[in-house]
C-alpha cells in the first residue's frame, strides 16, 4: 500500500516558511509522539537551515510513556533538543520556557557581546498536518485563537501569537513533503489522521493496523474488541472479526469492512486502544 498526498497549498507553505525565517530566532518542530520519525518532515531541516531548533513530541499522552523517554534520549544523543508535551492537558508545557532559553543561549550570548539588547524571542512553529500545532499555540497563549480540529490542513496561513514572557510564536500551516519514499511512513500518517481518509483505502489501512497490533500490542486489541485467539490471523481477518463484534453487518450477513475500518481508526486516534507508539528509534538506522 503506497499512500501519497501533497496538496497544492503545501508548496506555498514551504515558501512561506523560507521567507519568514529571517525574522524568527528559533524553530519549534512539532511531531506526533506516536510516530516521531514518520511525522518529521525530512525537508524541514533543509528549509530552516542553521536556526536553533527544538523537537516537540506532542500528543505524548497518547504514546507509550517509556517510548517517549527513549525518543527524547535518542534526539539528545544526536545533539538535538527535545521535549514531550500534551497540548490538551498542558503536561510538559511548563518546561518549554527553559527549553527555549537553552536553544537560544548561544544567540543571546552573541547579541550581548555585540551590545545588542536581548529581546523576547520569536519562534516559528512548524510541523506536518494534524500534529496539534494550533492546540499547542492555544495552550501557550491561553486562548482559542488558532483554529483546531481533527481534519488535516485546517491552518492555511501564518499567524502571530504573543505568549507569556513576551515570546511571539509564528504559527504556520502543516507541510508534508512531495513523496513518501517509505510506504510505512504513509501508513503511519494515515493511521494517525495526518492524511485525509479520502485519499487512501481505509479497509487496507485498517487491516495493516490490525496486523501491527497483532504483532506489537495483541492484548490491547483483544481486550477492546473482545476477540478470541488472534495468533496466526491475518490483519484482514482480524478486521473482519472486529466488524462482527461491533455489528457492522450488511445484507447477506457480510461485514461492512469500510465501517469496521473507520471504527478501528477512529478508536486508535482517540486513544481508546491504549497508549501506543508505532515506531521506536532502534527501528531505524540514522
Amino acid at each position: 500500500m503506497n499512500i501519497q498526498w501533497y496538496p497544492g497549498h503545501m508548496a506555498k507553505t514551504r515558501r512561506l516558511i523560507s521567507e519568514n525565517l529571517k525574522i524568527v530566532d528559533a524553530v519549534a518542530e512539532l511531531v506526533d509522539a506516536r510516530i516521531p520519525r514518520s511525522s518529521r518532515n525530512p525537508d524541514i531541516d533543509g528549509i530552516t537551515g542553521h536556526k536553533p531548533k527544538i523537537i516537540i513530541l506532542n500528543k505524548s499522552d497518547m504514546a507509550d510513556p517509556a517510548a517517549n523517554k527513549r525518543w527524547i534520549d535518542h534526539y539528545k544523543s544526536m545533539g538535538r533538543a527535545a521535549i514531550a508535551v500534551d497540548s490538551i492537558s498542558g503536561a510538559g508545557i511548563g518546561g518549554l520556557k527553559t527549553a527555549f532559553e537553552s536553544i537560544l543561549q548561544e544567540k543571546n550570548r552573541r547579541d550581548t557581546e555585540r551590545g545588542m539588547k536581548v529581546r523576547p524571542p520569536r519562534i516559528m512553529v512548524v510541523g506536518i498536518p494534524n500534529v496539534g500545532k494550533s492546540s499547542f499555540i492555544n495552550r501557550l497563549s491561553k486562548r482559542a485563537g488558532a483554529k483546531t480540529g481533527d481534519t488535516p490542513g485546517i491552518t492555511r496561513d501564518k499567524q502571530w501569537i504573543r505568549i507569556s514572557g513576551g515570546y511571539e510564536l509564528l504559527d504556520t500551516p502543516g507541510i508534508l513533503w512531495p513523496r513518501f519514499d517509505d510506504p510505512t511512513t504513509g501508513l503511519y500518517l494515515a493511521f494517525t489522521g495526518a492524511i485525509k481518509d479520502e485519499v487512501y483505502d481505509v479497509v487496507e489501512a485498517g487491516a495493516h493496523l490490525c496486523s501491527y497490533f497483532a504483532e506489537k500490542y495483541p492484548e490491547n486489541i483483544i481486550e477492546r474488541y473482545r476477540l478470541g485467539d488472534i495468533n496466526n490471523m491475518k490483519g484482514y481477518e482480524i478486521l473482519t472479526e472486529i466488524g462482527r463484534k461491533r455489528g457492522c453487518i450488511i445484507s447477506g450477513g457480510e461485514v461492512d469492512m469500510g465501517r469496521a475500518a473507520r471504527i478501528l481508526l477512529d478508536e486508535f486516534r482517540a486513544c481508546r486502544l491504549g497508549r501506543i507508539t508505532l515506531e521506536m528509534p532502534e527501528d531505524y538506522d540514522e
